[in-house]
């Protein structure tokens, strides 16, 4: 009679097969990654932050074939960072071009004679520009799909191309973005294409036929709405009004200032100001519908791009923002002294303005 004790080949696999689920059960236990798949957790996921809502979107949205072709059929956005990469790529150098969407600034550099070309996306677009590239014998462009934080180069680069300005001119994060590549991989004395740049915030009036009041403002035949003004939208957004079309704007009350002004070349994040206190003298009386916020880039003194809804000569891609304000009219002479708050640039709804008027007499 065998002993109790003896290992038969089939105890032996058996033992054999416990041995194994309790290893996979210990690493089950202690690998965060799988225990996640099999126990999925029952706690809410967390909120995604700013920063990765708006990469989301990023991703997204210029990755449309109609969005590229806004950007691409805008003829004073092309000429200007033609001309700007005519004059200031040189042969040999190297150059990021941060956002390239289809790859039109890299080839642009690259036939400049640049030797090398890192075109950084994080959009699904990037195919597409590799697919251009190849199409036109674009040589010399290293296409990274990667968010430019996350970017490392084994040398720093002579030029930081990019066009990272928002209808606002600060609502693509262009400030964070640029001045972190400057810091990490750009030369000592290296450029940045766009670095300048102006903004505006100026008095303006809407067309009449375009004009829409706060409701607490309107009367519908008789029907008057002012007790409304006891119920004003806590919103932010309600109160900035973002457009594109170059019929909306009437005319500017006064003769246009930049409020900011800006070198990316120098720029530290940290130093953008939280708060501008700025006046401005009424030109062209009438009605005061709010500020029109548009920007101005530049390269050289006479290059220069425009975002003003009232220059025929404008950037067409970009859009403007208006500001709205309480119902007011403003005569000739009259002077308005304005305060902007901002909570954060890039994001308009922390944006805070109010006025002062401190001379002329209001019309009726």
């Amino acid at each position: 009679m065998p002993s109790p004790f003896h290992r038969t080949p089939w105890t032996a696999f058996l033992e054999s097969l416990r041995r194994v689920r309790g290893k996979l059960a210990a690493k089950l236990l202690f690998s965060e990654r799988l225990n996640s798949w099999v126990y999925p957790s029952t706690e809410p996921a967390a909120e995604p932050t700013t920063d990765e809502r708006y990469r989301d979107f990023n991703r997204s949205y210029f990755a449309q074939f109609y969005e590229q072709e806004k950007m691409l059929a805008d003829k004073p956005r092309m000429d200007f960072y033609h001309a700007a990469i005519a004059r200031h790529i040189k042969p040999g150098a190297r150059v990021i071009d941060l956002g390239t969407g289809t790859g039109i600034l890299a080839a642009f550099a690259s036939r400049r004679g640049a030797a090398r070309v890192y075109a950084i996306d994080h959009s699904v677009i990037l195919e597409h520009a590799k697919t251009l590239a190849a199409h036109n014998r674009v040589e010399n462009v290293e296409f990274i799909s990667t968010h430019s934080k996350d970017l490392k180069l084994d040398a720093p680069v002579d030029v930081i191309l990019h066009e990272q300005m928002g209808d606002y001119l600060f609502d693509e994060d262009m400030v964070v973005n640029i001045t972190d590549l400057r810091d990490r991989l750009l030369k000592p004395g290296g450029l940045i294409l766009p670095a300048r740049f102006d903004l505006f915030c100026e008095p303006v009036k809407i067309r009449d036929g375009r004009f829409v009041p706060h409701i607490w403002d309107m009367n519908v035949h008789g029907i008057d709405y002012s007790c409304m003004d006891r119920e004003r939208p806590q919103d932010p957004h309600y109160y900035h009004i973002p457009a594109a079309d170059l019929g909306y704007v009437d005319y500017l009350l006064s003769e246009p200032s930049p409020v900011l002004t800006i070198d990316l070349q120098t720029l530290r994040a940290e130093d953008l100001p939280k708060e501008i206190r700025f006046t401005r003298t009424i030109t062209r009386g009438g009605r005061f519908d709010g500020y029109v916020v548009y920007f101005r880039a530049m390269v050289d003194d006479d290059l220069a791009l425009n975002s003003s809804p009232l220059d025929p000569g404008r950037a067409t891609n970009w859009g403007y923002r208006i500001l709205r304000t309480d119902r007011e009219f403003l005569a000739d002479g009259d002077v308005i002294a304005i305060t902007l708050t901002i909570g954060n640039w890039p994001q308009v709804d922390t944006w805070r303005w109010k006025h002062v008027k401190s001379a002329g007499i209001t019309s009726p």
